[in-house]
């Protein structure tokens, strides 16, 4: 017989499982909509159904409430740099980068939130995990050059769209900087919520600016499934079962789970796109998974004073 903590447990796995794949998946339902309209277009409609979406969970769950002054501010900034400016490296960096690649790139997150705590906060880094960076640096390095590590050296860092994806992944580093001091003072749905509306607000005045809503028309059935995957599985209900999970997993497992994204996002790739898995790809992202892993990597404390 199963218990009632043994079942919570199991149904945060499947959450936290469930909101992984999707957003392994989400890289690939990308370039399918890129095929078809342009890359704000996408973040436009992704985030307009992502609204739409948390603004229903928030209501189901009675999460609702006055934000302050204040905390409007923060939230636009987030949604700023979390949305609209993260998906705009992401999306014009799927138009010429694969999304395998894409997919291992940003799995060197982690790496960059080690570096942004080293420099900005002065936290100190351990051995094991300055190995880590070096390892993940030549894993990406890898990757984006297909194995052709003397073009690197020539100046040759993969397509245009790489050095975007790189970028998002440091604009991240610091996203998460950021949100994990607010999510102390607020409830995780309703603070999505607000950061997503600020960002499809300052998307639809890039949009407006830009092509406007013109493009809609372009779009097939293919393009509109790619889409609304985004929408509904990517930026609303993923972003619900992380957080969801997060209250019955230990952070540390929880972050063992992200190492799958890209291995999700390979195998959809391959499968829909046609993208390849070289050998460079699976060295080179062995290499990434070990070097984040490094430095990651709990350290007991051995019960010894100083």
């Amino acid at each position: 017989m199963v218990s009632d903590m043994d079942r919570r447990r199991l149904v945060a796995v499947a959450k936290v499982t469930l909101a992984v794949v999707a957003w392994g998946a989400s890289f690939i339902a990308t370039k399918v909509a890129l095929r078809e309209v342009s890359p704000i277009t996408v973040v436009w409609l992704r985030f307009a159904i992502g609204v739409v979406v948390l603004g229903a969970v928030v209501a189901v769950r009675r999460q609702g409430r006055r934000v302050a002054r204040r905390d409007l501010a923060e939230f636009a900034l987030l949604g700023f740099l979390a949305i609209t400016f993260h998906q705009w490296l992401q999306s014009n960096g799927l138009v010429t980068a694969r999304a395998t690649t894409t997919a291992w790139i940003v799995a060197t997150i982690p790496v960059f939130m080690a570096i942004l705590g080293w420099t900005v906060l002065k936290e100190r880094l351990r051995p094991d995990q300055v190995l880590g960076i070096a390892l993940a640096t030549a894993g990406v390095l890898v990757v984006v050059s297909d194995g052709d590590l003397p073009a690197v050296l020539r100046g040759s860092f993969g397509v245009p769209g790489d050095a975007l994806i790189l970028a998002s992944a440091v604009n991240w580093a610091v996203v998460s900087a950021l949100s994990k001091r607010w999510l102390a003072r607020h409830e995780a749905a309703l603070m999505t919520f607000h950061l997503v509306a600020f960002g499809w607000l300052f998307s639809t005045a890039a949009l407006l600016a830009g092509p406007g809503l013109g493009e809609l028309g372009r779009l097939t059935a293919s393009g509109w499934a790619g889409v609304v995957f985004l929408g509904v599985a990517c930026s609303g209900l993923a972003y619900v079962f992380w957080y969801d999970a997060l209250k019955a997993l230990p952070a540390s497992e929880m972050g063992a789970f992200l190492y799958l994204e890209p291995l999700v996002a390979s195998g959809v790739a391959a499968v829909i796109l046609g993208e390849p898995l070289t050998v460079a790809v699976i060295a080179g992202g062995t290499v990434i998974l070990g070097g984040v892993w490094l430095v990651n990597r709990p350290v007991r404390s051995s019960g010894k004073g100083p």
